[in-house]
């Protein structure tokens, strides 16, 4: 008896799970008038969860694309939306980038280091990611990829570097509540409000953001060192 209510309790939570992806994937669309597509989902396999593409050493296992052709899948209809998490509820939210947003990509470290720098400048910020692999992601206006090496040079960095890079046309972020894998969630360090719905330009955070990444940098060369 003990084993059929244990059965009967678990059985909805794959469910719960799809309608919270679902919910945050219409919401990015309708709120924020963002883009998304589904990509991948983990899919139980001998006690471990396994990414739907089948490579059993996936990098970004359940967190990217699962056709070739998705940035034609990617849409900003919530109807299509739905369609999309209702054939599979499990998929992980993407989001790509150069449309409505690109995305400053920085150690997590370098991250919360420039957060507190921004705070402290009392800059406007766009809405910031966290990933499982210790990254972080930071909205800004599209075009970033094509100012940020002439940018950083002007602030006295060469852009090789610094861990800083721009994603942006042709490439996508994963949104929270995506999970990586076994490796966890992502989750916002700035969470999307009606208070940061215009993004910042990429100038007005690199200063902070190559000041971060330069202390990181230079505490790895003493390491090594």
């Amino acid at each position: 008896m003990e084993e059929t209510i244990a059965v009967t309790e678990a059985a909805p939570l794959p469910k719960q799970r799809g309608d919270q992806l679902l919910d945050h994937a219409v919401r990015y669309v309708e709120e924020r008038h963002w883009d998304v597509f589904p990509g991948t989902w983990l899919e139980a396999a001998d006690g471990h969860e396994l990414c739907s593409c089948a490579d059993a050493a996936c990098p970004l296992p359940g967190a990217h694309p699962a056709r070739p052709d998705w940035a034609t899948q990617a849409t900003g209809s919530a109807v299509q939306v739905r369609r999309s998490w209702q054939r599979q509820p499990t998929a992980s939210i993407l989001l790509p980038t150069g449309r409505t947003f690109d995305a400053l990509d920085v150690s997590e470290s370098a991250g919360f280091l420039a957060l507190a720098r921004m705070e402290r400048m009392n800059l406007t910020l766009g809405p910031v990611t966290c990933t499982p692999d210790r990254r972080m992601m930071f909205f800004v206006l599209p075009g970033a990829g094509a100012k940020i090496p002439d940018l950083v040079r002007r602030l006295g960095w060469a852009p090789a570097a610094l861990d800083l890079r721009a994603r942006g046309e042709g490439e996508y972020v994963a949104a929270p509540p995506t999970r990586l894998g076994g490796r966890g969630a992502v989750q916002w360090a700035r969470r999307p409000t009606p208070a940061n719905r215009w993004l910042p330009d990429a100038e007005e955070l690199l200063s902070a953001l190559a000041y971060a990444c330069g202390r990181e940098a230079a505490a790895e060369r003493d390491r090594r060192e």
